[in-house]
């Protein structure tokens, strides 16, 4: 079971986050492959996987989340990528981020903005 939830998971990862999500993996192969495995079964191979949310709606929900949180910076920006990668337009993902501030303040909404602002103008150079 545990080969087919990480081959579930890796093509999950690979349809939202494409080479950055890879990029994750390729980083943690010397320190902590293992905790590479895990990462691709859990979140992608099982949640991302599951019936019930389209990828745009998991996408949001992942960004609203870890801006909320306003300690995961590198985490956020790969899943703004990830949610443009899945269809969410500028406006939506900006949308979300505002929102945050209602529930997780103000600075951790302009920290998610800065990171949006980011991986926005990295799209305009591509």
């Amino acid at each position: 079971m545990s080969n087919e939830r990480y081959e579930r998971g890796l093509a999950k990862l690979k349809e939202i986050d494409g080479q950055a999500g890879e990029n994750v993996l390729d980083s943690l192969k010397d320190i902590a492959p293992d905790f590479a495995r895990l990462l691709i079964e859990f979140p992608f191979g099982d949640i991302y996987s599951r019936p019930g949310l389209d990828l745009k709606s998991r996408e949001l929900a992942v960004v609203a989340a870890l801006t909320a949180l306003g300690n995961a910076s590198p985490q956020l920006k790969v899943h703004i990528h990830g949610a443009r990668n899945v269809g969410c337009s500028q406006q939506e993902i900006v949308e979300v981020i505002m929102q945050m501030a209602v529930y997780a303040g103000f600075p951790a909404a302009l920290n998610g903005l800065f990171a949006a602002k980011e991986i926005f103008s990295q799209e305009q150079t591509r």
